[in-house]
């Protein structure tokens, strides 16, 4: 397996409980995480700088931080399930989910984690997996369950909206206990999470992060594997759809897919040549930044200077640079203390905006 160029080697167990702690503390998303680490190197850094930085954005409270007590508990129901917590910053971590802008800062794992070593998500899973590929899924009904069937014996890995210890959908608990003996299964989520609607998005962005190719066999125009199919498009992974009648409503969005640019599939050799032999590049886009040598901090003036530039309106953050006269690590400090005090948007585009 290559590993990605690390700072360091696992993290350590103090250390882990605090990267939990700040991914899931108040306005503490994957882009603002990453940034708190390059800044301050260690979860437990960033923690302590948290109230200073949020006052600085212009929040009147103290922030909300996960408490302690719950991170231990999360961590304990983890070990409870056989599972544990992978941070972005270790090694085991996967290689090409580290590469995406919005990686989660960790994923809770139980299973084989060598699968992590050869991600290459796919639909047509006796044929591809047979070729010593790993299909990844989301474990929900119809061909999700039957890719994960057709892999185990492959290699699969499952990712899951809940916890790890909440079967979803319930029919399949059989294959959910089955993939974390012989594949794998991946969450973001702490044990005990109900798998609620708004988190399915969030893991169909670790589908395609985890993901060589995406493969979308079928889909309604407001499926949620378009909205994977999007996730992996500005990952920069291959993806293929299965065309179909223009009748049926489940190919209107594999037919969309395919006039927007996506490969179209007509068998499992059409995967396996656009792929080539290739594993996943060698990257780190994680390993923590040195601090500059002579960071200006900036101050009350730059900020109320930043505010005059920023509206609803998304603007792009080189534009921001430019209107503003700031250099590139000011306007990242003081947009990562505006996005602490909830006062502004990221968008998938690396845009913000005021919130």
């Amino acid at each position: 397996m290559m590993k990605a160029r690390m700072s360091g080697g696992p993290l350590s167990d103090e250390e882990r409980l605090n990267w939990l702690i700040l991914s899931r503390s108040e306005n503490v998303g994957p882009v603002t995480f990453k940034s708190l680490i390059k800044r301050f190197q260690t979860a437990s850094a960033a923690l302590r700088a948290l109230p200073d930085l949020t006052r600085k954005g212009g929040l009147n409270r103290a922030p909300r931080i996960w408490s302690r007590e719950a991170a231990e508990r999360a961590m304990a129901n983890a070990e409870r399930i056989g599972a544990r917590f992978l941070c972005s910053m270790e090694p085991d971590y996967p290689l090409l989910l580290r590469e995406a802008d919005t990686a989660p800062p960790l994923i809770c794992i139980k299973g084989d984690e060598t699968l992590l070593a050869r991600k290459f998500s796919r639909q047509l899973a006796r044929e591809i997996g047979g070729e010593g590929h790993v299909i990844v899924s989301g474990l929900a009904r119809g061909i999700d369950t039957a890719a994960h069937d057709a892999a185990l014996d492959t290699g699969t890995i499952a990712v899951v909206a809940g916890g790890l210890d909440v079967v979803y959908p319930p029919e399949n608990a059989g294959l959910h206990a089955a993939i974390g003996e012989r594949g794998l299964v991946v969450s973001e989520q702490v044990p005990g999470t109900e798998p609620k609607a708004d988190l399915f998005p969030r893991r169909n962005r670790i589908i395609s992060g985890l993901s060589r190719a995406l493969i979308v066999v079928e889909a309604a125009l407001r499926s949620g594997s378009l909205i994977t199919a999007r996730f992996a498009a500005e990952q920069g992974r291959d993806v293929f759809a299965v065309p179909g009648s223009p009748l049926d409503p489940r190919c209107e969005g594999t037919n969309r897919l395919i006039r927007d640019g996506a490969t179209l599939l007509m068998s499992s050799r059409d995967v396996l040549e656009t792929m080539g032999s290739g594993g996943p590049r060698q990257i780190s886009v994680f390993e923590p930044d040195p601090p500059p040598p002579s960071l200006r901090q900036p101050d009350a003036a730059d900020m109320r200077h930043l505010l005059e530039l920023l509206s609803p309106n998304p603007i792009d953050i080189d534009d921001l640079a430019r209107e503003s006269g700031f250099d590139a690590a000011t306007i990242s400090a003081l947009l990562l203390e505006l996005s602490l005090a909830g006062r502004i948007t990221r968008h998938a585009d690396g845009s913000v905006s005021l919130a």
